[in-house]
């Protein structure tokens, strides 16, 4: 059976200290990037009209988005086509462009200030679940992870569903079940990998009820249950905790738009394996044929960014156990499913780097980890060493080098 979770600590949460530390280092990797991007190839830059210290933020998929605030979605069968990429952020840079007069800056400006409000939910997540130096690590860990950059300002639309993810989860806590199924709606209309979300809500509301159930019985121990206690908590299921599941509702939204506008509900689906792309769905695609010949063959630099992320989902799998026995089955569900699919999905493992990002258990697991392990010097050494990845990470994303 799961250890109970550890009882919240005395202190209050630093939540002045990690905003502080959270705009140091978006700053820093601001100037990095304004810094880096001065050294890129030449492109069009023709649609980018915010100040040019911004410009290195707005890479590869940022132009996808920019043509979705912009255009709205087109689709074409058979080739690239902006419904490839989901609703909620896009359209959240278009409501910003508003009030801003610019979509670049509003990508960039929405980016970082959902990163912000995402690290300070975590660490409050974290604060109530660890004891304080892990929880600390934690946050450390989630700030100076090899890909946080895309927390800091990248017109990308991770930092958002990282943030409905948390906030989905936290309401979820409170009890408050309807509240939890419509910012976990968000995020099932802001990425792919937004399932997860609605699985692990799920799952934890039912955990919460053997909580509930173990409680009413007389068990101290109303910590994480055995997975048998969470199938006889199935019964005391009720109108109110049916609330997660219009965590749904944002994925099937936007499957009803893509058939009434483009007669395909899966037209996401289907764009992914177009030329360019190419992320079939099969056995080449599961077994990572085209990344195992990279490794062979090269460009040996590109196989290098491409082990680098391959790591990263390697050591979130190695903290399954760990989340489960710390946090329970629910986040256990959340992370195993938001790691499943890009890791099945993709042919060379491009992109999860962002996706281990978005896996907030595992990351509270390493913090948790590295604040428990015996040898002393391995916490600092890490975060060094993530802090290092991280800079050169956003040097070369500034330079517009495909990093994930």
């Amino acid at each position: 059976m799961p250890t109970a979770a550890v009882a919240t600590p005395r202190q209050p949460y630093p939540w002045a200290l990690v905003l502080a530390v959270f705009l140091a280092v978006s700053a820093a990797l601001t100037a990095v990037v304004a810094w880096s991007e001065r050294h890129r190839p030449p492109g069009d830059g023709s649609i980018l009209q915010g100040p040019s210290w911004l410009d290195g933020w707005f890479q590869y998929d940022a132009g996808w988005y920019h043509h979705i605030a912009t255009a709205g979605y087109q689709y074409v069968p058979g080739q690239q086509s902006s419904i490839a990429f989901f609703p909620v952020y896009p359209m959240g840079v278009r409501a910003l462009a508003n009030v801003t007069g610019d979509v670049q800056v509003a990508g960039s400006l929405l980016a970082v200030l959902a990163g912000g409000a995402a690290v300070l939910l975590f660490g409050r997540w974290a604060w109530a679940r660890l004891p304080r130096p892990a929880a600390l690590t934690a946050i450390a860990v989630l700030m100076l992870y090899p890909y946080a950059f895309f927390l800091y300002g990248a017109m990308y639309a991770d930092s958002l569903f990282l943030l409905c993810a948390v906030g989905a989860f936290l309401l979820l806590e409170r009890r408050w079940y309807w509240a939890a199924g419509l910012v976990g709606a968000l995020a099932t209309a802001g990425r792919p990998v937004g399932v997860a979300v609605a699985v692990g809500l799920v799952v934890r509301t039912v955990e919460l009820l053997a909580q509930d159930r173990a409680k009413a019985s007389g068990d101290v121990d109303a910590g994480p249950r055995g997975w048998r206690e969470l199938v006889r908590a199935v019964r005391d299921v009720r109108w109110r905790h049916a609330g997660v599941l219009l965590s749904g509702a944002g994925l099937a939204a936007w499957c009803a738009y893509l058939w009434i506008e483009f007669g395909n509900p899966l037209a996401f689906v289907e764009v992914e394996s177009a030329p360019g792309w190419n992320q079939g769905v099969g056995p080449k695609t599961w077994f990572k044929v085209v990344y195992a010949g990279t490794l062979v063959k090269g460009p040996y630099d590109v196989a290098a960014l491409l082990t680098l992320q391959a790591v990263a989902c390697l050591l979130a799998v190695l903290l399954l156990r760990r989340v489960w026995r710390r946090f329970g089955w629910g986040y256990l569900a959340y992370t195993f499913v938001v790691l499943l699919i890009p890791i099945l999905g993709t042919k060379d493992f491009m992109g999860t780097g962002r996706y281990v990002l978005v896996a907030f258990p595992a990351i509270a697991a390493a913090g948790d980890f590295l604040t428990s392990s015996p040898r002393r010097w391995l916490r600092p050494a890490v975060l060094l060493v993530s802090a290092v990845l991280l800079v050169l990470l956003t040097s070369l994303f500034g330079r517009s080098v495909a990093v994930s």
